[in-house]
């Protein structure tokens, strides 16, 4: 399988996310081998959408001559799509939304009704695309945090996406705390190999992955240095 995963957290490499990302790919490698690519989005050329719709009326082209249309053909090559990101102000980082701003060129500007809504009409065949969204935040449960976020991925994504969250992630780039975040990480890993062999992950092992590693007031005090 082709997987593209975008970062969207300004720490690259170190970020406290990407931990969580890591071990839902190795889960999936267990299952069969994966051709895994991964973008820093805040690496890359990115310039902000504007709004013009040019690209959605003449053909894909954007007026930007940018990093974009490499990542958009990166994307349709791909077989799952993962964006892995931090929780900034309930959503995305400023990088990756100015990425996902800018998927508009897959889609042209005629409408049709799915559903209650209505959508635009793709222009690139996407059909095998699927869409996972990994994130983290530093707060000490999933509780009015995520919410938003997840909301809009499943509006950009309808269908074909997965959504697995995880509080307190600060605690994965601590070493002191492997003994919370080492059975979490197991965890995540057991969903990547259900992903791989069934393209879904349950319910039951979401809530788990998404459930505080140490108690709420317990991890607030340690944030907040009372302890």
């Amino acid at each position: 399988m082709k997987i593209l995963v975008l970062n969207g957290s300004p720490k690259r490499d170190k970020s406290d996310t990407l931990h969580i990302t890591r071990a839902f790919l190795a889960g999936m490698e267990e299952t069969a081998p994966q051709e895994v690519r991964l973008i820093h989005a805040i690496d890359r050329h990115i310039e902000y959408c504007t709004g013009c719709f040019a690209c959605m009326r003449n053909g894909g082209v954007c007026i930007h001559d940018d990093d974009m249309a490499g990542i958009l053909q990166e994307i349709t090559e791909s077989d799952l799509l993962i964006f892995s990101f931090p929780l900034y102000c309930y959503g995305m980082p400023a990088p990756l939304k100015a990425l996902a701003d800018r998927l508009l060129p897959l889609t042209g500007m005629a409408m049709k009704k799915a559903g209650d809504r209505y959508v635009h009409v793709g222009r690139a065949d996407v059909s095998r695309l699927r869409f996972l969204m990994i994130c983290g935040c530093g707060f000490p449960n999933s509780r009015q945090n995520f919410e938003p976020a997840a909301a809009q991925f499943r509006l950009m994504f309808p269908g074909r996406n997965t959504i697995l969250t995880v509080p307190e992630s600060p605690m994965f780039n601590a070493p002191e705390a492997k003994v919370v975040t080492e059975p979490r990480l197991e965890l995540v890993r057991e969903a990547g190999r259900e992903y791989g062999e069934t393209g879904a992950v349950s319910e039951a092992l979401l809530a788990r992955i998404g459930s505080p590693m140490i108690p709420e007031e317990e991890y607030a005090r340690i944030v907040n240095g009372t302890v």
